[in-house]
């Protein structure tokens, strides 16, 4: 006969810290009883974050525990307020994401020289690849020593990118963009113009 599990209250923390790892989103609505506790563990989280690389955090955010993140001190990360960062995700700086920024889990970031600015509000969906950097491709040298170059990623407020796209160095999106799951960008997006396909191209807008 298997035994009955009988949960105890430090087994509903525990899942419940898990299944915010996942989907952060549901920080912002945490029951009277899981408040305080959570908001400490983040809190201790956080501040060994800050303690042991060159990142700002704001107010409120949540990042999960196994979400690496890497900011040396030419490379720093900025947290606004109301960040969410999802389990797996991986970001090495420079990175800047503004107030309210959501990235799901495993979304992949990494700001080259130049660096990635995400807008207030901006929502980056499960999987996406955000690399500000580009290896040269010349024929007269082996791919391991070509050199990389950066211009910079600029994503405006109130963007969503959809699950799987990446997001190619020198890319701007204009505040609203839209990009469809699985796109690669490869070209500036303008305003609530919505993007889809491998190159992407505009398919919509949102107006």
């Amino acid at each position: 006969m298997t035994a009955r599990f009988v949960p105890t209250t430090v087994d509903y923390l525990a899942q419940h810290k898990e299944r915010l790892a996942w989907m952060p989103w549901l920080y912002a609505g945490l029951k009277p009883e899981l408040r305080d506790p959570i908001r400490a563990w983040q809190a201790e989280l956080q501040a060994r974050l800050v303690a042991l690389e060159c990142i700002t955090i704001g107010d409120d955010c949540f990042i999960a525990p196994d979400a690496k993140l890497f900011a040396e001190p030419k490379r720093p990360i900025v947290i606004g307020h109301g960040v969410c960062i999802a389990s797996g995700c991986f970001l090495h700086g420079p990175i800047t994401l503004g107030d309210g920024v959501s990235l799901n889990a495993r979304v992949s970031m990494d700001g080259g020289a130049a660096g990635i600015t995400v807008g207030k509000g901006a929502r980056i969906a499960t999987g996406v690849t955000i690399y500000a950097f580009n290896h040269g491709i010349v024929s007269e040298s082996p791919i391991a020593d070509q050199r990389t170059t950066s211009r910079g990623i600029r994503i405006a407020d109130d963007v969503w990118l959809g699950a799987g796209s990446g997001i190619t160095d020198g890319v701007t999106l204009a505040r609203g963009a839209v990009v469809g799951m699985g796109a690669v960008v490869t070209r500036n997006v303008e305003a609530n113009v919505i993007v889809g396909g491998s190159p992407a191209r505009p398919i919509g807008t949102r107006r």
